[in-house]
């Protein structure tokens, strides 16, 4: 019963009740916070100023987080996902759990093995991969997630074409420009930084056509950079539409209160058909004409 309780809590589900939002509210904040820890101690002078504050939070994180993970571990049987032998081994490999791990163990991996002091620093980098962790209680990411499931296809072409347009585009600058420019269009995968800051329109400067048929292609490339990467966006804009008015149709709502029936009442009220104060009137069943 304690575990099931625990599972609800963890979770967030509708039976974890007021703990289970204060609970997710409390994470969301710890994981944000560590990320900005992060961010900020890159900066040598703030990080010696204050390493007294960063190193105590860092530990105090980690030992949130492993107590988290420790307990999700615990409590997944209770999911019958995870249930049955072998449960905790399914859920360990799962990508979330993994993201669970990897936010915690360049913590430990020093206490373990001996790390190389510039090894060191880059595992200390991966704790931004905390924000990963973000994901299980946002419910706009996991829309964004099913948006992208939804439109794998379209996306899938969409990112083969302009793979090809970006392949086509520096191959014929290389021919153009090569000779005219030998050491800035060395080769095609040279030419393909052009390439990309081209189509993307971004247009750094460092590298740019001189010849006139240089000049020609480059402008082309660029009006068409536009439109090519203009269609990702609108397939998750209509996708994005598409979910937000299956959210709305799907919703059940009350003829008699105009309440959604998915959403649970306020705790100052009763429900449709309960009568034990008298405040609301049970619903009556249909009856043949």
């Amino acid at each position: 019963m304690f575990r099931n309780r625990l599972y609800t809590i963890l979770e967030g589900t509708d039976e974890g009740g007021a703990v289970g939002e204060v609970f997710n509210t409390f994470i969301v904040a710890l994981i944000v916070a560590n990320v900005a820890a992060v961010v900020l101690g890159t900066d040598a002078s703030l990080y010696l100023r204050y390493q007294f504050f960063f190193d105590w939070f860092e530990v105090l994180s980690v030992a949130i987080f492993t107590v988290e993970y420790v307990l999700r571990l615990w409590t997944v049987p209770c999911n019958p996902a995870f249930a049955g032998r072998g449960g905790r081994v399914r859920f360990a490999a799962s990508p979330m759990a993994i993201i669970d791990l990897v936010a915690i163990l360049p913590f430990y991996l020093p206490m373990i093995i001996p790390i190389d002091l510039r090894v060191l620093r880059m595992l200390r980098l991966l704790r931004v991969f905390r924000l990963f962790k973000l994901y299980r209680y946002s419910e706009a990411l996991k829309m964004l997630e099913r948006v992208i499931k939804a439109e794998k296809e379209a996306l899938i072409v969409v990112g083969f074409v302009l793979v090809v347009l970006l392949v086509l585009a520096s191959t014929l600058m290389y021919c153009i420009e090569h000779h005219a420019q030998p050491e800035a269009f060395s080769s095609i995968p040279m030419a393909m930084w052009w390439a990309v800051a081209t189509l993307t329109t971004v247009g750094y400067g460092d590298v740019y056509p001189i010849t006139p048929l240089g000049k020609l292609l480059g402008g082309f490339i660029a009006v068409l950079g536009v439109g090519m990467f203009a269609l990702p966006a609108g397939i998750l804009a209509s996708a994005f539409g598409d979910e937000i008015k299956n959210r709305h149709e799907n919703k059940r709502i009350c003829p008699h209160c105009g309440r959604c029936i998915d959403e649970p009442p306020a705790e100052n009220e009763n429900p449709v058909g309960s009568v034990e104060d008298g405040s609301a009137w049970p619903v009556a069943a249909d009856t043949p004409q």
